[in-house]
């Protein structure tokens, strides 16, 4: 059974006489080789405890998805420009990650690499790989946990 965030496709095989669903969740839908997204739901407060708790709503939906428990968005502006949970279990990628995710959609959201003056918030603290990603992207600072931790400018191949 499909969660509520869920939508289900029937595809017909072979003129009609099986048929396969899939579940797509709502945020993205294929068209071709391209993905649609979804307009982002902007929180009605622009606070940073409004943008964690939006952060951590990524996170659920990764749980929900049977991937890990980490979510992440990015903001610039006081606007969420991309969100992203954690897709490396169900995308089988090992650089989907939460942070990874949200870089990229911001990216493509905003039509640019470059990422300056945008923040990312995340659920944990981002790894190795994903604080150099952001570095690379000029994310301007990183806020993580419940607590809202400023972890300041990304470093390039660093830790938080």
């Amino acid at each position: 059974m499909p969660q509520a965030n869920q939508r289900r496709i029937a595809l017909r095989v072979l003129a009609g006489l099986s048929a396969i669903t899939l579940v797509v969740p709502l945020s993205t839908r294929r068209v071709g080789a391209q993905i649609k997204r979804q307009p982002i739901v902007q929180p009605k407060a622009a606070t940073k405890a409004a943008f964690l708790v939006r952060a951590f709503a990524m996170r659920d939906a990764a749980v929900k998805a049977g991937d890990q428990p980490y979510g992440a968005i990015v903001v610039k502006d006081s606007r969420i420009v991309g969100e992203g949970p954690s897709r490396v279990i169900t995308g089988s990628d090992a650089t989907a990650h939460a942070e990874m995710e949200a870089i990229r959609d911001a990216s493509r959201r905003l039509g640019t690499r470059d990422l300056s003056g945008c923040i990312l918030y995340s659920s944990s603290p981002p790894c190795a790989m994903c604080e150099t990603a952001a570095y690379w992207a000029r994310i301007a600072k990183k806020v993580h946990g419940r607590a809202g931790t400023d972890s300041g400018a990304p470093r390039y191949g660093g830790c938080s």
